[in-house]
């Protein structure tokens, strides 16, 4: 099996880059950030390969430039190579997978050969192209049988039963394959026809692309026409009509001089009016406005199934005004200073100065606070963590109010930091062992409801909730649940309903979003589908670092600079605002991209940023 492996150096010509070593001994090539890219095309079989030989051709021709797997198919018996189909799953193992003959004893002229493939599973991708962390799977194991096959005299051993699916170590999985957001409306059952309800906020949808070096836009939009994953599915619609597709014969997308997007469709969204044209568009816009490098897009056009005719024409303010961000554009950052009160810090200023209303004035000592999306309310815990109260920042006519309180014995088991979503709703949790509960008040105005789960909270059950934090969009929410002594980041999803005239909410689903994490202390959203935590890995230390919500990890996330006893982090939707944190030793710090933490004020704690 022949590999060609090309490296680039930042776009510079291979002359530029460095001498070629003329001895020496061969090393493995890394392909990790900031290192040279490796690009490995895939190679037929020779003439006369061995069983052996076939087996790690094939498994090659995985992890190469094949993006229709028509080389791999060369591998198989005609009859699999109908029959096989890569799309059904990804298995994605620590390492390769391992090779080992059944039946070494075996004589060269014997009729098939059998192979036991092997490997430790870390993750599978199924056929909505969404990422599942394997967390307690056995290991993989599966079973390839060769034949011989072809004209009498010139008979070639291929794959007679090929894996399911695709199997390839995680390094591998990293280089070939890109995480993107598709995005789909937030459909909300319990919000009925409310005329002030504000318009349905997308939902970021994560899914994994194969694309070497980066994958097609036709193939990204044709995902998003299939519909949203399986997990997000029961939460989201999309504006697109059953079996909408791309019109027959489109090859790639690609945006015009102009950054315009044409996208032409099948018939069943001819007949689409101009509204719901433009909510289509917006998804497609969402979806694709960081994927289309270099120069983005400005305006996405979709056209009828003639392929000439337009739909609607949306550009980067329509798509906005029909689909705002849910997290607002936060100015300032947020945390309790020495005395324990509500402190503002922004560009202006060089000092935190607390906010106005109840919370700045010092009346009421705080252990945590969060504030409100549009930076209009904020919600506190007292001191002892037993009561939660509700204030305004901007109309201090209205005093704070009392809203929810806990009974349990010890500070530390009542309640947890509050959370707002991009809906104004506040969401809290009681962790008193006798009674853990996670607690939702529509507009943080409302009566506080308990939420429901698929298993119930407790010792005897998943656990208690220790921290939450719910995305803007008011759709998923992640957790820190304590259970056994460790405390583990799982992701769930929001399903909102009435019933009897009274909201009802589950939270349904939990999925592990940090599963190579012994132990998780503290998490932020910090983007659509990204998470900023702070915990212990697996047989390490303590660390910062960002994870997707589905329980990946991007290979090229930036490595964030050690910081000692960190007891809470925040960040932004935006990923231009500076990280914040908490560190026993040097209290409430900033970190801005490409430089180190810079003390803000050594006696602070608990920083949030508006959510």
């Amino acid at each position: 099996m022949r590999k060609v492996a090309l490296l680039s150096c930042g776009g510079v010509l291979l002359s530029g880059c460095a001498s070629m070593p003329s001895s020496g001994d061969p090393e493995p090539v890394d392909a990790s950030p900031n290192k040279p890219k490796v690009r490995v095309f895939a190679a037929p079989p020779k003439p006369d390969a061995q069983p052996g030989e076939i087996i790690d051709g094939f498994l090659e021709t995985l992890t190469g430039d094949d993006p229709d797997f028509s080389i791999a198919r060369k591998y198989l018996t005609a009859d699999a190579a109908k029959a096989w189909d890569p799309d059904r799953s990804t298995t994605i193992l620590a390492d390769a997978p391992k090779t080992t003959p059944q039946r070494p004893e075996q004589s060269p002229d014997a009729k098939s050969h059998t192979y036991l493939l092997s490997g430790s599973r870390v993750a599978t991708i199924g056929a909505d192209h969404a990422y599942q962390p394997e967390v307690e799977a056995p290991d993989y194991k599966d079973s390839i049988q060769l034949v011989r096959e072809g004209k009498k005299g010139d008979e070639q051993w291929r794959i007679a039963t090929p894996p399911e699916g695709v199997v390839l170590g995680e390094p591998d999985f990293q280089r070939l394959y890109k995480s993107v957001d598709k995005y789909y409306y937030a459909s909300d059952k319990g919000q009925g026809e409310d005329e002030n309800a504000q318009p349905a906020p997308l939902v970021a949808d994560p899914v994994y692309v194969r694309g070497d070096p980066a994958p097609q836009l036709s193939d990204v939009v044709e995902m998003l026409l299939a519909g949203p994953t399986r997990w997000l599915g029961p939460v989201v619609s999309s504006r697109f009509p059953s079996g909408t597709a791309l019109r027959k014969g489109t090859k790639e997308l690609v945006p015009d001089d102009q950054k315009h997007l044409r996208v032409p469709l099948n018939r069943q969204a001819d007949d689409m009016g101009q509204k719901r044209c433009e909510e289509m568009a917006a998804q497609i816009y969402f979806t694709l406005k960081n994927l289309a490098a270099p120069s983005g897009i400005d305006q996405v056009e979709l056209l009828r199934s003639d392929g000439a005719s337009s739909l609607c024409v949306l550009d980067r303010d329509d798509a906005l005004a029909i689909a705002p961000d849910p997290a607002g554009k936060p100015m300032d950052q947020y945390f309790l200073d020495k005395k324990h009160q509500l402190v503002r810090l922004s560009e202006e200023s060089e000092k935190a100065v607390a906010v106005k209303g109840a919370f700045g004035d010092g009346k009421q000592e705080l252990r945590s606070a969060a504030v409100s999306r549009d930076e209009k309310w904020a919600a506190g815990v007292s001191g002892d963590g037993s009561s939660l109260f509700i204030g305004a920042l901007i109309n201090m006519a209205q005093s704070e109010k009392l809203k929810v309180t806990s009974t349990a014995a010890k500070e530390k088991d009542r309640l947890s930091t509050p959370s707002w979503d991009g809906r104004g709703d506040l969401w809290v949790a009681d962790q008193d062992p006798k009674k853990p509960r996670l607690l939702w008040l529509a507009k943080g105005q409302g009566d506080p409801v308990e939420v429901d789960f698929e298993r119930p909270l407790g010792a005897d059950g998943m656990g208690r909730i220790k921290a939450v934090r719910v995305a803007a969009d008011g759709v998923r929410i992640a957790l820190l649940v304590e259970k056994d002594g460790k405390t583990a980041l799982n992701i769930g999803r929001i399903e909102r309903d009435v019933k009897n005239g009274t909201p009802r909410l589950t939270v349904a689903e939990l999925r592990p979003a940090a599963p190579k994490m012994e132990e998780v202390t503290a998490v932020s959203w910090a983007g659509g589908s990204r998470l900023l935590l702070a915990g212990r890995a697996v047989e390490g230390v303590q660390q910062m670092r960002f994870v997707q919500s589905d329980g990946s990890q991007l290979p090229d996330e930036r490595t964030l600079p050690g910081l000692t006893g960190v007891t809470a982090v925040a960040a932004a939707e935006d990923a231009k605002l500076p990280l914040m944190a908490c560190s026993l030793e040097d209290g409430v710090v900033l970190l801005a991209d490409g430089e180190e933490w810079k003390p803000v004020d050594k006696e602070g704690t608990a920083p949030v940023y508006p959510g």
